[in-house]
Parts: structure tokens; sequence; C-alpha cells
């Protein structure tokens, strides 16, 4: 269920386990004012601000930032790679339902003309975006590939994958022309001219992380050095951890200076090795994402996807050659996940909110529930199921009893 408010409307919601940066406030009401955060209140001051506010209560619900997912290809049975732009608001309705609040459509290596068509349905959707009933906010835009590994191409459509020998090689791969758009692109670094294309997404303004990858040690300090500080969807599809061969799981473990994002699903990893990376890496490097394919949100079947039959069963995929195609998850399926690993509400806040906010740059705006931010806000219930979602202060998602 959504609700057609617009940003202006002024809204207090009250009597929520509100999950601010440093720590939760019990039974706290947040006030929000033209489409921001403008009061936290505590105590009896909680009540002070409620004149004309629209009221919610969230007696027993924790609210959080809002989810950001920067690796998602699709869901209700959209394809990012071939929906137009109303196709990718369904996507963007559904999101809200889960507690996303902006996301970053991901494209997997297709044709040129494919790629085009794909961009433009993108950026019409965020130039048109705040004229639709509101749903989560698409930021940017994430290429996966195909800068990458044939050997470790997961569901990857090879016949598309590229070599890099000059910033020309990018030009034809179209940017969104929308101010602040974030830019992600996922690659190979040990692909032929590998450090080089670092170096031009790096110059463009490009977020370039690692993944697809058999890099070694060597070739991942050269990315490094020209400005890869991010890995995709961190164990998988890479190369793996061998005593003699650290590689790119060894080498991410260890350096401080890199973030990694996770597919917290139970299938694309076991979570003791999610425990593992968040010891090593801490919750300050890491962030979940989706990875979710279009048959998301759909349940169990045959559904074609990128040119091939893939399977979903019991919430894991498979395409035609076995291997895992993407997740069925969502952001709120990967923060329950995270949760029943034990960390702390205000980490789990930093893993889905404000470190893939920082990674797209949308830090100063969002990420966290903090006084002059943007209202972006999830309202979960003792079993981490989304009860209300608001995206710039407008109701995208109620699932409340009711409200007052």
């Amino acid at each position: 269920m959504t609700d057609s408010n617009t940003a202006s409307e002024r809204l207090l919601l009250k009597g929520a386990r509100v999950v601010l940066p440093s720590r939760v406030a019990e039974g706290a009401s947040v006030l929000v004012e033209g489409g921001r955060i403008t009061r936290v209140a505590e105590g009896e001051a909680a009540d002070d601000a409620a004149n004309g506010a629209r009221v919610f209560k969230l007696d027993g619900l924790t609210l959080m930032p809002g989810f950001i997912d920067f690796h998602i290809h699709g869901s209700v049975g959209v394809d990012a790679n071939e929906a137009d732009a109303d196709g990718l608001h369904e996507v963007a309705r559904f999101l809200a339902s889960q507690g996303v609040t902006a996301w970053l459509p991901t494209l997997v290596p297709a044709p040129v003309e494919e790629y085009r068509r794909a961009v433009e349905a993108i950026a019409e959707l965020i130039r048109t975006q705040d004229e639709r009933p509101t749903a989560a906010r698409a930021v940017g835009l994430h290429y996966e590939g195909p800068f990458v590994n044939t050997k470790q191409c997961g569901a990857l459509r090879t016949a598309y994958f590229r070599t890099f020998k000059d910033a020309s090689d990018l030009d034809d791969l179209p940017a969104l022309d929308a101010q602040g758009a974030a830019h992600v692109m996922t690659l190979a670094p040990e692909v032929e001219g590998g450090a080089q294309l670092v170096g031009e997404l790096v110059r463009r303004g490009w977020v370039a992380s690692i993944g697809h990858t058999r890099a070694d040690v060597e070739t991942l300090e050269r990315a490094r050095e020209a400005g890869a500080r991010h890995m995709t969807h961190f164990l998988n599809a890479m190369s793996p951890l061998h005593h003699r061969a650290p590689g790119p799981v060894g080498w991410g473990l260890v350096r401080d200076d890199v973030t990694v994002d996770l597919i917290a699903d139970g299938v694309h990893s076991d979570p003791l090795v999610l425990q593992l990376v968040l010891r090593c890496k801490t919750p300050a490097r890491v962030s979940l994402i989706s990875d979710s394919v279009a048959p998301a949100g759909l349940g169990d079947g045959e559904y074609k996807v990128w040119g091939e039959t893939i399977t979903v069963r019991d919430g894991r995929t498979s395409n035609e050659r076995g291997s895992i195609a993407g997740s069925v998850i969502s952001m709120s399926n990967a923060v329950r996940t995270i949760s029943s690993l034990g960390l702390a509400e205000t980490d789990i806040a930093r893993v889905a909110s404000l470190n893939p906010a920082r990674l797209v740059g949308v830090e100063s705006d969002c990420g966290s529930i903090e006084e002059g931010k943007r209202a972006d806000l999830t309202a979960l219930d003792p079993q981490g199921r989304v009860r209300l979602t608001l995206v710039g202060g407008r109701v995208a998602f109620n699932g409340l009893n009711e409200t007052a």
C-alpha cells in the first residue's frame, strides 16, 4: 500500500526505537517537515512537536534509515537491461515495500544498443520519479562488467565481455546526464588495460569496484593505486583464498582502505564466512547488496533472464550451467540475515544504509537518521518485516495496522 501525501506534509513518527548513528533512542519521535528530518526527540520532548502533524504511532517498531541497494538487476519480473521507465518504477515500488529508499539499477554485459536503451530508461525514471507515485529513488547506475574475467563470469554473458585499450572504449557505455547521479562499474583489474581503466573511471568520477576477478595481489595493488577502493559481492565470482595464493579474497580482507559488499542470502556465502568478513573488515567497511534478479518477489519457478532459463528453488537461483545467477532476496532479507549473526542495530544501519550512501556519494543527504537529512526511513517490526517506508518524507509503503 502506498500513500500520495506530498513532501511538504508535516509528519510525526512517534514512539519508535530510533536507530541513530551511534546509539538506539528508545521510545523516541522523529519530526519530518518539507521532506527532511527536522527533529529527533526523546521522553517528554517527543510530544511537543505533534501540533498540526500527521502522527504515525510506531510503538514496538524500530525506525532505521532507509536501505540503499546499489547492486540490483531487477525484481517482480522486471529486468533493468530490458525495462522501460514504467517497468523500473514497478521495481522501485516493490523495493519501497522492502525498506529500500534509494537504488542503482544494475546492468549486465550487453550489446551497445541494449546499453543505450537501458540507460535512457533509467534516465527517464530519474527525470520523472518525483511525478510518479512515491517509490524508492533511483540515484545512479551500476555497470556489472563488461571488463571482467571470462573465467569468473558467474551468470554474466561472456559474449559481451571487453578489454580496455584507451578512454574511447568507455565512450559507448553511456552515462546518466542527471546532476549528481552516481556511476559504479564492476571490473576485473587483470583484463587488458585494467589499471588504466580504473584510472579513467576515477577521472570521470565513477566508482571502480573490483569483481568477477582472478587477479593476483600485485595486479590488485596496481588497481588500488589507480583508485579502486571497493570490491563487488565479495567472495563470490572471484578466485578463492589459498594460503599460497591469497588472491582477491586474502587481499581484500587485509586492506583497510578497501571496502566490500556482501550478498547475505544464506546461499552465496555461509553465515560463518559472513561473520569472518565482518570480523576482518568491521562493519565500517562492509555494505549489503541484494544482487537480486527479475524473479525476485515472484517465488519458485523457471524464468527467462539474460537469454537463458533461470530456475528458482527454495530461494536459490541456478542458470543452465548450474551457476548461481544472482539472488531473489531483498535488502530487508539481507538485514534479517545479518541481524541473526548478532550485529548491533547501529552496525546494521551502517552496512545497509550509511556505507552504501557513502560509496555512491549521497552520504550528506541520506543514509542515517540525523536532523537535516532527507526523511528516507523504514520501520521494522520485531520479526524484521517492513511496516512503513518514507522516501523524502512521502509515504512509499504503509503496512501499519493503524495511523492516528
